[in-house]
């Protein structure tokens, strides 16, 4: 007689740890984009939620990777060193910035970002589930339909003295940096039509409130994907090093880019003039770029005159004005290493990561400072976002049958 199957029994941890986990990534995933839309505070609110419903849940059913193997790796790449060193020098900077108060304050914010980003990296599943990956570009989908709606109607679908400034803007930014892992995701799943068609959507939701940056960083981010599939180690190879170059020598920039702005915009362009001020930052104090002005200086100089009201606002100035040379190229260290790293990644995965990268610093270059907390919790979501789907790389391709039919004659 044939033996009667065991039935499964539920465990109602398991369970309520699949469904946390659920419910953060979609906060994560599907939540954030579309709310950041409407509102500029949501990454800083709604990402500390999700990275804790993943923490709970890892608790739980213990599906993370070990913590004290992974934490020792993350903890001795040369990356992550470089970039505690920038934070171990602004906190250094603090004996000598004019503003100690707000410096304190903004200092311990980043280390709460960065507390916030490793705890999400250690809280992920050893594998994640194809369900969960596939709320990813749900949500940028969302978040750009959203996108379009408001930047189309948003003036005469909100009352009077209720609009969120900004909101808008940092919410592009934010489907600017998800899409990328959206796309890696949706090719290693040999879902190219879908790729392409998340990546028109969200650059027609740039089109309708244009805005030189964020085209600017996608277009830089498309052509580090374009050519990163082409010739994958030459992307890495060029992402990296110019981004790392860019960040090292940018004193020299306002000189070199002045004349050539000069010319094509006019002396009198406000990029020119912001240029010309970064200049004379420069030459009146050059000792300055060897220690910085000290934490938070960029910010608050310019509200009690130290700094010109037009000195760049671009974290190629603000590194340099506040951490000096130290911070400087420590920073730029940690970029290239980091950016190295990830173009060893899976190759579906690598295009995507050297145009997240690209997207990203072009932003940091052209029109976010140094530690404004929504742009820093930005990029420790894009961070989490990307481990989250190199985590989804882990299903292996079934033989096909004439193969398999070979393999078995020969065994035979």
């Amino acid at each position: 007689m044939p033996r009667a199957s065991t039935p499964t029994v539920a465990d109602p941890a398991l369970d309520a740890a699949a469904l946390l986990r659920r419910l953060g990534f979609f906060g994560l995933f599907v939540v954030l984009p579309v709310l950041a839309q409407v509102a500029r505070r949501a990454s800083v609110i709604l990402a500390p939620i999700a990275v804790i419903l993943l923490i709970i849940a890892s608790v739980i059913d213990r599906r993370q990777r070990p913590v004290r193997p992974a934490a020792s790796r993350l903890l001795t790449a040369p990356a992550f060193l470089a970039g505690m060193l920038v934070v171990l020098w602004s906190a250094l900077s603090l004996t000598w910035t004019p503003f100690l108060g707000p410096a304190l304050e903004r200092l311990v914010n980043l280390a709460a970002t960065i507390g916030l980003a490793l705890l999400g990296y250690l809280a992920l599943p050893d594998r994640m589930r194809s369900a969960n990956l596939y709320l990813l570009p749900l949500g940028i989908v969302a978040g750009a339909i959203v996108a379009i709606v408001l930047g189309l109607f948003g003036a005469h679908m909100a009352p009077a003295g209720t609009e969120d400034d900004g909101a808008l803007d940092r919410g592009l930014v934010l489907l600017i940096l998800l899409v990328w892992p959206a796309l890696a995701w949706l090719r290693s799943r040999r879902r190219d039509r879908e790729a392409l068609g998340l990546a028109l959507l969200v650059a027609l939701a740039l089109t309708v409130q244009p805005d030189a940056t964020q085209i600017a960083a996608l277009a830089v981010g498309a052509v580090a994907f374009a050519v990163t599939s082409y010739r994958p180690k030459v992307g890495v190879a060029l992402t990296a090093t110019l981004s790392a170059v860019l960040l090292a020598v940018a004193p020299l920039l306002p000189f070199l880019a002045r004349p050539v702005g000069a010319a094509v915009l006019g002396p009198l362009a406000p990029a020119v003039l912001s240029l010309k001020s970064w200049q004379k930052v420069v030459t009146i104090d050059p000792v300055r770029l060897i220690t910085g002005h000290g934490f938070e200086t960029a910010l608050r100089g310019r509200l009690v005159g130290l700094l010109p009201l037009n000195a760049p606002t671009t974290a190629l100035f603000e590194f340099w004005y506040e951490l000096g040379i130290v911070g400087a190229l420590a920073a730029a260290f940690a970029l290239y290493a980091s950016i190295r790293r990830a173009g060893r990644d899976g190759p579906a995965l690598v295009p995507g990561a050297m145009g997240c990268f690209a997207a990203a610093f072009t932003v940091a270059c052209l029109s976010v400072g140094l530690t404004s907390i929504w742009w820093l919790t930005t990029l420790a979501i894009a961070a989490v976002v990307f481990v989250s789907v190199e985590r989804g790389q882990f299903r292996t391709s079934r033989p096909k049958v004439a193969k398999l039919h070979r393999v078995i004659a020969g065994q035979s």
